[in-house]
């Protein structure tokens, strides 16, 4: 993949609930839309299953998912959660002229982001995470950083050593 999603970006959310999504994630939203021709460009926009953030896919990225998902067995448990986590719980959505989305009201109610927030001012932190990026409540997204402890490093470890050696 040569396009990916990276860094974190603070975006002011306006009082219509429309905020700029980051430049340079929209040179990979504008990359991976194979309908993409100078126009606007479109990503899907994940609100389902239990998380605290919305989750958003290139159109390329959610048709390897999609396929993936096709493959599983018709009725199985596995096959119905994603359909309705990753499709039924799913808007696509168009940047306009400017690089805005407008958060849909159902993105804004997983957010946490109210009215009052919406008229007093309010911020999104935008995560990449390589193939896809979230869109969190800045202040959300804060505490989660803040509480992650899932994985301790020795003192002075190097990071990489995570990966593992034969693919490093």
């Amino acid at each position: 993949m040569a396009e990916a999603f990276r860094g974190e970006y603070n975006q002011k959310v306006d009082a219509k609930a429309r905020v700029s999504i980051p430049a340079s994630f929209r040179r990979v939203i504008e990359a991976g839309d194979p309908k993409y021709s100078g126009g606007k460009a479109s990503f899907v926009l994940v609100y389902g299953g239990d998380r605290s953030y919305l989750e958003c896919y290139t159109m390329t990225e959610m048709e390897r998912i999609e396929e993936q998902i096709r493959r599983r067995p018709m009725g199985s448990p596995r096959r119905r959660y994603l359909e309705r986590n990753m499709i039924t719980l799913a808007l696509n959505m168009e940047l306009d002229e400017d690089g805005r989305i407008v958060l849909p009201p159902k993105g804004r109610d997983k957010l946490g982001i109210t009215s009052d927030d919406l008229k007093g001012g309010v911020e999104a932190t935008f995560a990449g995470t390589l193939n896809k990026f979230q869109i969190w409540k800045a202040t959300t997204y804060a505490s989660e950083l803040a509480a992650e402890e899932e994985i301790q490093l020795p003192p002075g470890a190097d990071m990489l050593s995570l990966l593992d050696d034969e693919e490093f």
